[in-house]
C-alpha cells in the first residue's frame, strides 16, 4: 500500500494498517519530517482513534486536559462556561485532549518506526501516477518510480493526488487567515487561565488558546476575515506576522488578551482554504478511483471552527484500515466502502464548521443576539449539540 504524505493522516493510516497485518510504504515529499505547527485539539472521537492506533498512552502525558471552554466577548466579558474535563469524559467515555502538533506527529512517527511492515521514503516529490492491472506506479519529479498494489493520497489540502483525480475541485481561499504562536504559561500568569480553553469573539476575528505540553505552554491561534494580499509563495505554515500587524489585529480585544499574546516570541500566519465536496461514488470518479483514494485534508479540507481537522484524519485512518482488513484483496471495494461510510459525516462536519465560523465573526446587532443566547443557554445543552461529532466510534 503506497501512502503519499507523512502527516497525521498518512502516519495514522500506516500504523492502523500495520496493526491489522497490512504493510505500507509512506512517500514523503520533504527530506525530513516537519516539526512545524502549533496546537491541535483532539476531541473524544479523535482520542478513540488514538487508542485504536495504540499511541494514546505515549501522547497523553504531553497533552493538556482543559476543564472547560470559557467563551469571552472581545472586551473580556465572560459569555459562557462550557464543560470539558470529567464531564465530557463521563459523557463520551474518552477525554478532550489538547496537544502540540509536534508531539502528536512525534508519537505517530515513533510508533511507525517500530513497525517492520512500514517503509518510509523521504525526498520523493510526486509528479504523477498511473494505474495498470492490479497496481499503481508513482513517478517523482526527477523521474524515479515506486510501485504498489494501491495508492492513498494523504498529502493535505494541496494534494497532488487530488489534483490528478479531480482537476475541477481545487481548493480555494476561504477569505480568512490564521496566525499561531506558543506562549510560556508562566509569562502569562494572571492574564490567561491555563486550565481552560479560551475563546474570544470579535467582529471578523476570534482568538482561541489552550494548554499544551502538560500545561507548561499555551497554544494560541487567531483567525481573521481578510484578504490574503501576500505572494502565493507564502501560502503555508511559515509566513511571519510582524509585531505591528499583530498589534493592529488585536486592537478589538481586551487589554489583558493583547498583553498576553504580545509575550509570544514568534507568530506565523497562513491562509485558510476550503474545497467543494468530491463527487459521490457512482457519479464520476468520486473520492476513490479503482486502486486510488484520498483521506484527511486531501479528501475533505475542514475549516478550523470545530477543531476537527486532525480528529477526522485519525478517524479516516482507522476506518480505511478496517475496510481494507474486511474486504481482503479487493482494494477497490474497500476504498468505495470507506468513502460511502465517511462522506456524509465529513460533509456535515465541514458545513457545521463553516457555519460556526460565520457565527464567531458576527458583528453589531447579530453579535449581541449571539452573546445573549450564549449567556442564557444551559452549557450542558450547548455541548450536547456536539454529541454527533464526539460520539464517533471506530
Amino acid at each position: 500500500m503506497l501512502i503519499v504524505g507523512g502527516g497525521i493522516a498518512g502516519l495514522g493510516l500506516s500504523l492502523a494498517l500495520a496493526r491489522r497485518g497490512i504493510g505500507s510504504r509512506i512517500i514523503e515529499r520533504r527530506a525530513t519530517f516537519s516539526e512545524a505547527g502549533a496546537g491541535i485539539q483532539i476531541s473524544p472521537n479523535g482520542v478513540r482513534a488514538l487508542e485504536d492506533l495504540g499511541i494514546r498512552a505515549a501522547l497523553e502525558p504531553l497533552c493538556g486536559r482543559p476543564q472547560a471552554i470559557h467563551v469571552h466577548g472581545a472586551n473580556g466579558s465572560l459569555l459562557q462556561r462550557l464543560p470539558l474535563g470529567a464531564w465530557i469524559e463521563a459523557r463520551h467515555g474518552a477525554p478532550y485532549l489538547v496537544a502540540h502538533r509536534r508531539d502528536l506527529q512525534a508519537a505517530l512517527l515513533d510508533a511507525v518506526r517500530r513497525q517492520t511492515s512500514i517503509e518510509i521514503s523521504t525526498g520523493f516529490e510526486v509528479a504523477g501516477f498511473a494505474t495498470a492491472g492490479d497496481g499503481v506506479t508513482l513517478t517523482s519529479s526527477i523521474g524515479s518510480t515506486v510501485t504498489g498494489r494501491a495508492l492513498v493520497g494523504a498529502d493535505g489540502v494541496f494534494s497532488c493526488i487530488r489534483a490528478h483525480l479531480h482537476a475541477g475541485f481545487a481548493p480555494r481561499f476561504a477569505g480568512r487567515t490564521a496566525a499561531r504562536a506558543i506562549l510560556d504559561t508562566n509569562a502569562v500568569a494572571g492574564l490567561l487561565d491555563p486550565a481552560v480553553t479560551g475563546v474570544w469573539l470579535a467582529r471578523d476575528s476570534h482568538v482561541v488558546h489552550y494548554p499544551v505540553r502538560g500545561g507548561r505552554e499555551i497554544a494560541v491561534v487567531m483567525i481573521r476575515t481578510e484578504t490574503w494580499a501576500d505572494s502565493g509563495a507564502e501560502i503555508g505554515w511559515s509566513a511571519p506576522l510582524e509585531r505591528a500587524a499583530l498589534a493592529a489585529a488585536l486592537e478589538p480585544f481586551a487589554p489583558r488578551l493583547q498583553q498576553a499574546l504580545a509575550t509570544a516570541q514568534d507568530w506565523r500566519r497562513w491562509a485558510l482554504f476550503e474545497a467543494p465536496p468530491l463527487p459521490a461514488a457512482g457519479t464520476g470518479s468520486a473520492t476513490s478511483m479503482g486502486p486510488v483514494t484520498l483521506i484527511g485534508d486531501a479528501a475533505h479540507p475542514i475549516l478550523p471552527f470545530l477543531a476537527q481537522g486532525g480528529a477526522l484524519a485519525l478517524e479516516d485512518a482507522v476506518t480505511l484500515a478496517n475496510a481494507l482488513a474486511t474486504q481482503g484483496d479487493d482494494v477497490a471495494a474497500a476504498f468505495r466502502a470507506h468513502e460511502r461510510l465517511r462522506r456524509p459525516r465529513t460533509i456535515a462536519i465541514a458545513r457545521a464548521a463553516k457555519r460556526n465560523g460565520w457565527i464567531y465573526h458576527l458583528g453589531g446587532f447579530a453579535a449581541r443576539g449571539r452573546d445573549t443566547a450564549l449567556r442564557h443557554l444551559p452549557p450542558e445543552r450547548i455541548m450536547a449539540g456536539y454529541d454527533w461529532i464526539y460520539g464517533w466510534r471506530p
